[in-house]
């Protein structure tokens, strides 16, 4: 009997090693399933111009920095004069006169591309918590429908968007 229960204790020894092996490796088939550690976006402050948002572009994931870019080039085409700035840490894009119209943030595993005044966009767009706000969550697998996002784009650009508030030195009312 007693080399029956030593036989038990070394079978499960054996396998709790080989499991939290699995689950710490960095190798790409070790852990199958297990979410991999995203880096975060750089927490850029408040700037206005482009070089704030490609800034923060560059350091998001590779997958989310080609889905951004994609984003940020229909903004640029269907916009003219876009005004682009970085505030709360995130990219947001306005018109002079109309407000911010539209905002983005990378997160583990998704980017939230959030469109200010979204309930006013036809076809309106999926996820909602907030009063007027719309977004959508684009995750690396998803395919992004460029014609749906560049039509809300246009859509959004052409109405008065969020002003974020008044501030005597320009703050970030557009």
């Amino acid at each position: 009997m007693p080399a029956a229960k030593a036989s038990k204790s070394t079978k499960a020894s054996a396998k709790k090693p080989a499991a939290a092996k699995a689950k710490t490796s960095n190798s790409p088939s070790a852990g199958k399933g297990l979410p991999r550690k995203a880096r975060k976006p750089a927490s850029l402050p408040k700037s206005d111009g482009d070089a704030g948002v490609q800034a923060y572009i560059a350091s998001m994931e590779p997958w989310q920095a080609a889905i951004a870019k994609r984003v940020d080039a229909l903004v640029v085409k269907h916009v003219p004069g876009v005004r682009k700035a970085v505030r709360w840490h995130c990219p947001f894009y306005g018109v002079e006169g109309r407000g911010w119209f539209l905002a983005f943030a990378a997160f583990h595993r998704h980017i939230k591309f959030s469109f200010f005044k979204g309930t006013s966009l036809k076809p309106v767009p999926p996820i909602g918590q907030y009063r007027d706000v719309r977004s959508l969550d684009v995750r690396e697998w998803d395919t992004l429908d460029e014609k749906q996002l560049a039509t809300w784009i246009k859509q959004a650009a052409s109405i008065p968007g969020w002003g974020g508030g008044s501030t005597p030195d320009g703050g970030t009312q557009l």
